[in-house]
């Protein structure tokens, strides 16, 4: 069975090294995975404004979102927290209330930096903004990569074994992970279109 994974890279820089791990990433998933960027880069500061009609880029970002089984965030740590390019993309994707687009999608969260710490701030945080929007978490293997650029080529390629065989590793789970979470998953969800309604009375 294949799974449709949408995933986003949390810079908007055009030398991101976070997009050269994605690259890394894909070409190392087991085959039953299918990736399409969720781009962010032409997105709205999100406002409460927006909700009675989405601009084009945030229902077209809603869409891809519910377009897939499970959402992989590739992100960089900006001043020990989410990038705000890719925090504004969250808000848009669980606005209006109760239309939470990340509700059950199972989750999975990486990032690269230069530096020795590989992201591991930014990943706490963004586990707990997960955890209020219902979106299940690969917690184990954790990765955070200390990136070094020799090691990655252009196309995806890993030059260096041991680093492709850590990602390739949590790519593995990580497909283990969103089929687990799907088979688990059942409709009622207040997130959902048609939630039942004696679960969200409760």
């Amino acid at each position: 069975m294949a799974f449709k994974i949408g995933y986003f890279v949390g810079s908007l820089s055009s030398n991101s090294i976070n997009r050269t791990l994605s690259r890394a990433l894909i070409r190392l998933a087991p085959a039953e995975l299918e990736f399409t960027e969720i781009p962010i880069r032409d997105l709205p500061l999100y406002s409460p404004d927006f909700d009675a009609a989405f601009p084009p880029a945030g229902q077209a970002l809603k869409d891809a979102i519910a377009a897939s089984d499970g959402i992989l965030f590739v992100s960089p740590e900006y001043n020990r927290s989410i990038p705000g390019a890719l925090k504004n993309a969250i808000d848009w994707g669980s606005r209006p209330w109760g239309t939470n687009s990340f509700a059950r999608k199972p989750t999975g969260i990486i990032g690269a930096s230069p530096g020795g710490i590989g992201t591991a701030v930014m990943q706490s945080s963004f586990r707990s903004v997960l955890s209020f929007l219902d979106a299940p978490q690969l917690n184990a293997p954790e990765a955070y990569i200390r990136f070094v650029p020799e090691v990655y080529g252009e196309d995806g390629e890993v030059k260096d074994e041991a680093t492709a065989g850590l990602l390739r590793h949590y790519m593995e789970e990580y497909a283990s992970f969103v089929a687990r979470v799907l088979a688990a998953n059942a409709p009622g969800h207040i997130g959902d279109e048609h939630p039942d309604k004696d679960k969200t009375s409760r």
